[in-house]
């Protein structure tokens, strides 16, 4: 069977997945953001995020061998639930509110790529969802999903910002759909919404200040002293709730897996603070929140409850 982009686009709405692109593997496009990529590496900006580094996100081959074509997806998460305003209460990402979405995504992801691959048995895939060495943001642009934003985020105009992204890559030669343009204009609020500073310049995260990388990736027994988590113990959305594109265009996904699991709301961080390893895996079980330890939920808690822990 001959498959062209059409019934591949078909497949993956089918699937659940609420936006679907296809870029072609090589491209102009691809050295430049290759070239920013490294120069922010060269800057240090990517803290002790040392995957980040992977020689694959340089060389599409390197993932698949004769790689020819890049199916990019989105699937939108926000549910309209809003965070705490009890200074008693810690903020968890809307990511997180849910099924841990790497599982979610892959499941789909692996059925699109099993697809393929019946009804192109010559053809090879590979697929994706931010845990590999792919730039998914710059794939999704490419494919016409979104653009990326001045915050770094990948902004749809169906869904915002809120959605996760994910690829397939295919040794099928496809009709590539048109790179998406860029529309945050004059508008900079999300850099200035951000208490620490992180955004040293438009587009660029320097994640040594993003309250989303303390909360989630740092490993340090105590955080640095300039860093203010805000209430934040798992991630951080600020900058993308005062985006006027997902205030505008957000809406309530129907994905029953990121429907909000209630614990994973406002936690008490007085309780957190405490937080036992046995709570812990009870409490994250099937959720992306379990990649934060028990004693990183512990340090969150007590930075944000002040240097005594109350």
């Amino acid at each position: 069977m001959s498959l062209n982009s059409t019934q591949i686009k078909a497949k993956a709405k089918s699937l659940g997945f609420h936006k679907v692109g296809i870029a072609a593997a090589n491209n102009q496009e691809q050295i430049e953001a290759q070239t920013r990529l490294k120069n922010w590496l060269t800057l240090g900006y990517q803290a002790d995020m040392k995957w980040m580094d992977n020689p694959k996100r340089f060389d599409l081959e390197k993932c698949l061998p004769n790689v020819q074509s890049v199916i990019a997806v989105a699937l939108n998460y926000y549910t309209s639930h809003s965070q705490p305003e009890n200074s008693e209460q810690g903020k968890v990402s809307r990511y997180a509110w849910g099924r841990d979405y790497h599982k979610v995504m892959q499941k789909k992801l692996k059925a699109l790529a099993r697809w393929l691959d019946e009804q192109a048995p010559e053809a090879r895939s590979r697929y994706y969802s931010d845990t590999g060495p792919v730039q998914d943001k710059f794939w999704a642009q490419q494919a016409g999903l979104g653009w990326i934003a001045k915050n770094s985020n990948v902004i749809t105009r169906d869904y915002g910002s809120w959605v996760f992204l994910g690829e397939v890559l295919t040794t099928l030669t496809l009709t590539p759909d048109s790179p998406h343009t860029e529309h945050c204009g004059t508008c900079t609020r999300c850099l200035e919404a951000c208490p620490t500073d992180a955004f040293p310049q438009p587009f660029v995260v320097d994640a040594n200040r993003c309250i989303a990388y303390h909360t989630i990736e740092n490993r340090a027994e105590k955080l640095p002293e300039n860093i203010d988590l805000k209430g934040w113990v798992a991630g951080c959305d600020i900058c993308q709730e005062v985006c006027p594109w997902n205030q505008r265009f957000a809406q309530e996904t129907d994905c029953e897996d990121f429907q909000l699991r209630s614990d994973h709301l406002a936690p008490n961080l007085a309780e957190l603070a405490q937080l036992s390893a046995e709570t812990w895996d009870q409490k994250t079980r099937g959720s992306a929140l379990r990649r934060i330890k028990p004693e990183m939920w512990r340090r969150n808690a007590r930075a944000n409850l002040g240097k005594d822990g109350t």
